[in-house]
């Protein structure tokens, strides 16, 4: 690429965000509610709420062969059909072809991304739960990683601001291991759930079940321009009703209401640029993908949320003089320490009687089993260190059971008009942890169309992990066998990182800047004015879903940012 031609924009903002995800469409909401122009760049395209949503109320009858996946297309996108899901008709179009965005593998890396405004929070999960400092200590005590730089009582009051502005459902449970949160009502569990619960209670101690903590709108809060959520089941769709959290329909519109917000999809942001004389950021190189104009964006205050393995190939293409391996890499940690959640191992029964109970609605969540392993002495595995917990549900099976079924006439068409039997299936979330050779690296042999190095991944999971596996699927077992149920089966399936799409580290926070990127309030230690809250900030992975603390640590930081920055403006 010629920098000779590169545009220096006219504007100058007080602040640049660089993603519009989780990460950073908190970052764009804090910054502008804090009074600073900020600018808000996302490399795909524009989706605006509800509008932009194209199968968001369709029927399984709408979609072309009723939604079967193509099989040309699987053919030619056969890393990205990996997942399962990131090519099914409903969702595909939020996910990005692998083969116009390449990336390679030393190891196999699931990498699902979303190039949109709005991210993948549009497509994630949706569950929500708090760190404790059994995670935020567990570096220092057991000897890997480094240690954080923050404990628990530093984010607490983050984590209460993101839960009721974003509204979390759910039931607080007094576990030290999962910190109570500002929780709207739960979802129901149903009969069969119940049924596990309270064998649970009876035959194991220390191990609760519950209703996951998810992302929907539940109670009487109101929340401006969103209603509660509506039981549809369709929320990696778009949800045109605002039912569950994302960045489209709720800390993007409140930057917008603030009119300090300019948000400019189509941009990548390419390169963080270093002032030797300032010893900050002077602002962010991006390319339109439009008009294939490359423009300088000058800003005080930057912030790099494009997602982890996004944001440490931006530092790492961000070289100069003073850091000619990536900004802020004089630790060489710089794309190391990679991480992700290890599942696809847990059991699954079929549950005799409740053939009179059933359930309305399509429940957009199931049931959370926190973590019992390795929280003391009692708790504590020889095997292993750290710990998992499990997700799953109960549910009874319909007329698609028809698919298998070898006879005919009114007899089977009067049988398909019943319920199916119980089902029920846990699976369990592991913690990795954090390995210095497990890094993601830019492959400069392998451009992309805009001339761009693209990620080479080195990542595998280790004997640690494998071994937390087999107690992960034993105690799946256990408890579906303790509770009475039938033809208990256990599982361990292949499971690569990447598609946990937990996808964490690659700029850690810590205390020393010979062994970490980031100190505790998200800034590079060298170049202050540069933050990076998503992902690639996590210094260990705990067993939860991170979402919620990228949130709170987004939030703080933003605050900091621009406390320090009206600070220094009078």
């Amino acid at each position: 690429m010629n920098e000779n031609l590169t545009t220096n924009s006219i504007e100058s903002f007080d602040a640049i965000v660089i993603g519009t995800g989780i990460s950073g469409g908190w970052a764009a909401k804090e910054l502008c509610e804090n009074g600073l122009k900020t600018l808000v760049l996302e490399r795909g395209r524009m989706v605006k709420h509800i509008e932009d949503y194209p199968t968001m109320n369709m029927d399984p009858w709408d979609f072309e062969h009723r939604g079967k996946k193509n099989p040309k297309e699987l053919e030619r996108q056969q890393v990205q059909n990996r997942s399962g899901y990131t090519t099914r008709p409903d969702t595909k179009h939020w996910f990005v072809d692998d083969i116009k965005h390449p990336y390679s593998e030393e190891k196999r890396f699931d990498w699902m991304r979303g190039y949109h405004v709005g991210g993948r929070s549009i497509m994630w999960g949706r569950h929500s739960y708090r760190w404790s400092d059994l995670d935020f200590e567990a570096n220092k005590k057991d000897g890997h990683g480094v240690d954080w730089p923050i404990r628990y009582n530093d984010i607490s009051k983050w984590y209460d601001k993101v839960e009721e502005f974003i509204g979390v459902s759910g039931e607080n449970l007094g576990l030290p291991q999962l910190p109570d949160g500002k929780l709207s009502e739960p979802m129901e569990l149903n009969c069969v759930e119940q049924d596990l619960r309270k064998s649970m209670a009876e035959n194991f101690d220390g191990r609760v079940l519950t209703m996951g903590r998810i992302a929907h709108k539940t109670g009487n809060a109101i929340h401006e321009g969103r209603s509660n959520c509506q039981y549809r089941n369709r929320c990696m769709r778009g949800c045109p009703f605002g039912g569950y959290f994302s960045s489209n329909s709720s800390t993007l519109p409140a930057a917008d209401r603030t009119g300090n917000m300019t948000l400019r999809p189509n941009s990548i942001a390419y390169e963080i640029v270093y002032d030797d004389e300032t010893g900050k950021a002077s602002g962010v190189k991006i390319i339109d993908t439009l008009t294939k104009e490359k423009i300088f964006y000058k800003a005080s205050i930057i912030f790099c949320c494009a997602s982890a393995m996004a944001s440490s190939g931006i530092l790492l293409q961000s070289k100069s003089k003073r850091f000619p391996n990536g900004l802020g890499n004089d630790s060489g940690e710089l794309g190391h320490n990679i991480m992700d959640h290890h599942f696809k191992v847990g059991a699954s029964a079929t549950v005799e009687g409740f053939d009179d109970k059933y359930y309305k609605g399509r429940r957009p969540g199931g049931i959370y089993i926190p973590r019992f392993r390795n929280l003391d002495e009692k708790s504590e595995q020889k095997e292993f260190l750290r710990g998992y917990g499990y997700q799953g549900s109960a549910s009874r099976s319909n007329w698609q059971r028809a698919v298998s079924e070898m006879s005919y006439g009114e007899d089977l068409k009067e049988e398909l008009t019943k319920p199916g039997p119980w089902t029920i299936g846990l699976t369990a979330f592991g913690e990795c942890l954090p390995y210095h050779e497990n890094k993601v690296t830019l492959n400069y042999d392998k451009l992309d169309e805009w001339g761009l190095p693209t990620l080479h991944f080195d990542v595998e999971y280790k004997e640690n992990e494998m071994k937390m596996r087999k107690d992960m699927q034993e105690q799946a077992v256990a408890m579906l066998n303790a509770a009475g149920f039938k033809d208990v089966q256990g599982y361990d399936a292949p499971c690569h990182p990447g598609i946990g799409i937990h996808e964490m580290g690659g700029a850690r926070m810590g205390h020393d800047p010979k062994t970490s990127i980031l100190n505790k309030y998200n800034q590079i230690h060298t170049v202050p004015n540069v933050y990076v809250t998503d992902g690639a900030c996590m210094t260990s992975a705990a067993c939860q879903n991170p979402s919620l603390t990228y949130m709170a640590l987004t939030a703080r930081a933003a605050n900091y940012a621009a406390k320090e920055f009206n600070k220094n403006k009078k």
